[in-house]
């Protein structure tokens, strides 16, 4: 059995589902490590709504406007999911904003080997705190408590993922890619991940991208999210 692997995380940091995908990954990842093995992940930008403007406005609003009198039972089947995972997700707080200089921030905390702590400080900002993940000041202050150094790069890096995505396919996040073969798509339960992580460990030099896991719950390129 492979005890190293690569993964790379599809995700946007507007998504219910890939917060929640995260953490339960998250996990199914620490256990695989304290067995001893190596899981290299990588996060991918992805975005649900890339026309959205910087300045931000109430995310029920927007939802409101796109889905219209579901968005009550939609956020509160999400957070409720959220919440049975140990995560606070505030529908009432958030702030719908464009997210791609959060993916150019995460871009630049991977490069620094902070990569899945600075996407999980920017979830937990917009789900939890309410913060606009598009102003310039707010990322600031979360790269610097990240301890990421923002260094003004990574635009160029982040356009190229984002049409790569377009290019394998991906219409829809979470997904997760294992040595850019085996794939899981949604946020499926923290079982499944581990399952997965160990049967890529088995099949590790196989060729085909293979799905490994029926789809779980995500959100896909039109801004649709499961409910």
């Amino acid at each position: 059995m492979a005890t190293y692997m690569k993964v790379e995380i599809f995700s946007d940091v507007a998504c219910p589902w890939c917060y929640i995908g995260h953490a339960r990954f998250a996990r199914a990842a620490e256990r695989f490590r304290a067995r001893g093995g190596r899981l290299e992940v990588t996060m991918r930008p992805f975005q649900l709504n890339p026309d959205a403007p910087a300045e931000g406005e109430p995310l029920l609003g927007a939802l409101e406007r796109k889905f219209g009198a579901n968005v009550a039972q939609m956020t509160e089947r999400v957070a409720g999911v959220a919440a049975d995972d140990g995560l606070e997700v505030r529908f009432d707080r958030a702030v719908s904003a464009n997210t791609f200089e959060a993916h150019r921030l995460i871009e630049l905390a991977t490069r620094q080997g902070r990569g899945e702590q600075m996407a999980e400080r920017l979830f937990r900002a917009h789900f939890t705190d309410g913060l606009n993940v598009a102003d310039p000041g707010v990322l600031a202050g979360l790269a610097a408590e990240a301890g990421v150094d923002d260094t003004g790069e990574g635009a160029a890096e982040v356009r190229d993922q984002l049409g790569r995505a377009g290019s394998l396919g991906i219409t829809g996040v979470p997904l997760f890619l294992f040595e850019e073969k085996f794939a899981v798509s949604g946020a499926q339960p923290e079982e499944t991940f581990t399952a997965a992580i160990d049967e890529v460990a088995e099949r590790t030099g196989q060729t085909p991208i293979t799905t490994l896991a029926a789809p779980a719950d995500g959100c896909d390129d039109d801004g649709y999210c499961a409910v």
